[in-house]
């Protein structure tokens, strides 16, 4: 049963919107997930870390469920610290065009490495982010 379900939400990349309730207003939206898991492409081994998302919606918000859903699809994915943050803020701008968007990746240390990497869409004109809480 385990396998069917890893099987599925590893094919889940779907991630879905809905319209930002106060369009003409620039205010940031933070998430924090404490248990992203991919795969080293080098070692097979597992990579964990903080993905952390802060951005400033234009017309639409992301919708955390497919949201959650999309940052377990990577659970057994080969990919690099650099790559898989940067898949994971071009998809959101994808899904939801955002006047600025954040993605920060702070793994776990592997090997004596702490790697943080950080990904930046936009700018942050008329909002200071660097006074969030995440």
């Amino acid at each position: 049963m385990a396998l069917i379900f890893l099987s599925m939400i590893s094919k889940n990349r779907n991630l879905e919107s809905f319209p930002n309730p106060k369009p003409d207003r620039d205010y940031w939206i933070e998430f924090a997930c404490p248990e992203f898991t991919c795969v080293c492409p080098k070692t097979g081994q597992p990579d964990f870390a903080t993905i952390k998302i802060k951005y400033v919606p234009d017309q639409k918000c992301v919708e955390l469920k497919s949201l959650k859903l999309y940052l377990w699809s990577y659970r057994n994915e080969g990919i690099f610290h650099e790559k898989v943050v940067n898949t994971i803020l071009d998809d959101l701008i994808d899904c939801i065009q955002p006047r600025f968007m954040e993605v920060i990746g702070d793994f776990f240390v592997r090997g004596g490495i702490h790697t943080v990497v950080t990904a930046k869409h936009g700018e942050q004109s008329g909002i200071n982010l660097s006074d969030s809480t995440t």
